[in-house]
């Protein structure tokens, strides 16, 4: 037979999905898996499917791979993969390849592309979204390593990734680790994108009274307009789904519990250690804590609040609608200005437009917004903002009343909204003229002697507080 073009190795869900779908689409597919049996599953339920190499050692798996050697991982991120990269990296060459398509973390992508450069081996992290369907059918990629390593390997991603306009959403994102932070960052997107909308379906239920199944046909509707997307149409399905145990709404049924792997609050730190205001998707990721601590939610149960009655009317829904719109946009530009940050850090040169462009279809959090925001930095690239470019502008500009009224109804009422309280206040945090930063700035001068700067000359200074408080050149 001949050499296979890519070898998956860890046939779990994702990694038998992405080999079958590089057979589909005719590529030579040489299969390893730590127990031979996840192999021979495979072989034998979908051989029919394309070429398939079934090999049951480290080096007969190698050796059946065609020059340059193209090995994609796909085992649990952390010490298994390292553990992976040690034993196949010594039976490699100069100029083959060790792909990494899991949830790694983009610094250890770092320390193992520098580790394997230096070996003459390039180690291409690979950020894969679109779970398990998304892995068989076509999934959003974002590839980092070398553009030699691209060079050979990205024909093959662009063939099985999905497709928009005859566009693959696959591309080079740039050098080392910056395919896996996209990735980071597309999942915080997604951590935010999902707690909005379960706090719009919080509020039309808690605020204007509707039952699940008349929330999934709001979310119907929703999904034949500008919010169309994956997340809203998925939302409908779950909210219509009755529990066949019991009949009621199956979402009064699930745990309120949500978990998360990780990713979400990699994003957070690492906005941190960047200095980048991410508060949307820390308060996702917040509320996913906040709801797991149930000790501490029993314990202040019984605190007190405002009565939650159902009293917004029917137009409430269409407020929430652009609401959710709004505070959508928000979690995106935060998202954007967070790789912008990471690629100026790590020397990058992230095109921003191309991950929009490649995450229209695919990924989880693919939708028609996407267009728009490929759109707005094909305009414009160096945009400070996704808040500045005029549809956007004008977006929030129309939701103002609407967004305002949400919030505040919340507030009243009791129903917890994070996620667009928070986006309302970075908009308006953005656009103030002045903010309260300079009492701050004050009071840190004050009890530490940190400086100031001024607004009427340049320099840094300091007040002398404990004595005459007068001012002196810093």
């Amino acid at each position: 037979m001949d050499k296979a073009q890519i070898g998956v190795t860890g046939l779990a869900v994702m990694g038998r999905n992405l080999a079958r779908n590089f057979a589909r689409h005719g590529h030579t597919v040489a299969l390893h898996n730590r127990t031979t049996a996840k192999t021979k599953a495979l072989v034998e339920e979908f051989g029919d499917e394309g070429a398939f190499v079934a090999t049951e050692t480290a080096a007969e798996f190698v050796a059946a791979l065609e020059r340059p050697r193209r090995l994609m991982i796909m085992v649990k991120a952390g010490p298994a993969t390292d553990a992976v990269i040690a034993e196949f990296a010594p039976l490699l060459e100069p100029g083959d390849m060790i792909i990494d398509g899991g949830n790694a973390h983009f610094a250890d992508t770092r320390r193992r592309e520098k580790a394997l450069r230096e070996q003459g081996i390039h180690f291409v992290g690979t950020g894969v979204s679109g779970g398990e369907e998304g892995a068989l059918n076509g999934p959003s990629i974002m590839p980092g390593g070398s553009a030699e390593s691209y060079e050979s390997l990205g024909p093959l991603l662009e063939d099985i990734a999905a497709k928009v306009d005859g566009v693959p959403c696959a591309t080079h994102v740039g050098p080392d680790g910056a395919g896996h932070f996209v990735k980071m960052v597309h999942n915080g997107i997604e951590y935010a994108d999902m707690q909005l909308i379960a706090e719009s379906y919080d509020l039309l239920r808690g605020a204007a009274g509707l039952e699940p199944a008349e929330i999934a046909e709001v979310f119907r509707t929703w999904n034949t307009g500008r919010l169309e997307s994956y997340l809203i149409e998925i939302t409908a399905e779950v909210l219509a789904h009755t529990d066949a145990a019991t009949g009621r709404p199956f979402v009064d049924v699930v745990l309120d519990q949500a978990e998360q792997k990780g990713t979400g609050r990699w994003t957070v730190q690492t906005a941190l250690d960047l200095g980048v205001p991410v508060g949307g998707i820390a308060e996702a990721v917040f509320a996913r804590s906040v709801s797991g601590h149930a000790d501490l939610r029993k314990a202040a149960h019984g605190l007190p609040g405002p009565a939650r009655r159902a009293t917004e009317g029917s137009g409430f829904a269409d407020q929430v609608e652009r609401a959710l719109y709004a505070s959508k946009i928000i979690a995106y530009a935060q998202g954007f200005h967070e790789i912008a940050a990471g690629s100026a850090e790590y020397g990058w040169d992230v095109d921003l437009g191309a991950m929009a462009t490649i995450w229209r279809g695919g990924c989880i959090i693919r939708a028609r917004f996407l267009n728009r925001i490929t759109d707005a930095y094909r305009a414009d690239p160096a945009m400070a903002t996704l808040l500045t470019d005029d549809h956007f502008a004008q977006a929030l500009g129309d939701a103002q009343d609407a967004w305002r009224e949400v919030v505040a109804t919340a507030a009243r009422l009791g129903v917890p909204t994070p996620g667009f309280s928070s986006a309302l206040a970075y908009y308006d945090s953005l656009r103030a003229d002045r903010l309260p930063a300079a009492l701050t700035q004050g009071q840190r001068d004050f009890f530490g002697a940190h400086t100031y700067r001024r607004t009427d000359r340049d320099g840094a200074f300091h007040t002398l507080w404990a004595g005459d408080r007068t001012e002196a050149d810093a």
